[in-house]
């Protein structure tokens, strides 16, 4: 983990697929930061310190001291950082494009729907049949279609970038989501090639030391 007693970055952060997205772009960039832990499951953040930083509520939010720059939303931060590093991301054209449809298919798709199917299936199953059958069917249909995108590359979108760092969070909770990796063997074998990244171990284990699991 990429701290210091005066970092650049301060990362505001839990231990959720959205807030995994950013210590892991950090230690990809090898950025050092310091972790504000926001328990969520006990209302930090609806302190009115956080509130200061996001009226959302949410995590995370980073504040890079460095340039007077407090943003909040996952998918923002991660081009941010991109963008100030001049790394991970496709330089301006087509292909950036490509990049950026799969970044918001991520964020407008597979991190809603994915979250849906933990809500009903993995924290109140039996209360609504028809929301799991909703969301499991529609997260099995991402997955099919990450495993399409997957049939001719490595990664998403063509070399190793944020958008793999943004979806590859949502896909480590597959466990909660009820899949059979099997049904899906190119997202697998990219699933696994990513979590074997030093520092995906690394940013996976913010802010608590967990560790990532396997198919």
């Amino acid at each position: 983990m990429q701290q210091t007693e005066n970092p650049g970055i301060d990362l505001y952060t839990w231990n959720t697929p959205n807030g995994r997205k950013v210590s892991i772009m950090l230690e990809e960039l090898g950025l050092a930061y310091r972790v504000i832990p926001i328990d969520i499951t006990k209302g930090d953040q609806h302190t009115p310190e956080f509130d200061a930083l996001t009226l959302n509520h949410k995590i995370p939010v980073i504040v890079d001291h460095e340039n007077g720059m407090t943003l909040m939303e996952s998918g923002a931060i991660l081009l941010y950082l991109a963008e100030r590093e001049g790394r991970l991301l496709c330089p301006p054209g087509p292909e950036r494009w490509q990049s950026l449809a799969w970044l918001m298919f991520q964020m407008g798709h597979v991190g809603p729907m994915l979250g849906q199917t933990h809500h009903f299936v993995q924290f109140n199953p039996g209360k609504a049949p028809y929301a799991e059958e909703r969301y499991s069917n529609e997260t099995r249909r991402l997955y099919g279609v990450l495993d399409r995108r997957l049939a001719e590359r490595e990664y998403i979108a063509g070399e190793y970038s944020l958008v793999d760092i943004a979806t590859w969070p949502w896909i480590s909770r597959f466990e909660w989501q009820r899949i059979d990796f099997d049904e899906f063997p190119r997202l697998r074998d990219w699933y696994v090639r990513i979590a074997a990244r030093p520092a995906v171990q690394r940013g996976y284990g913010v802010p608590d030391a967990a560790e990532i699991p396997l198919p």
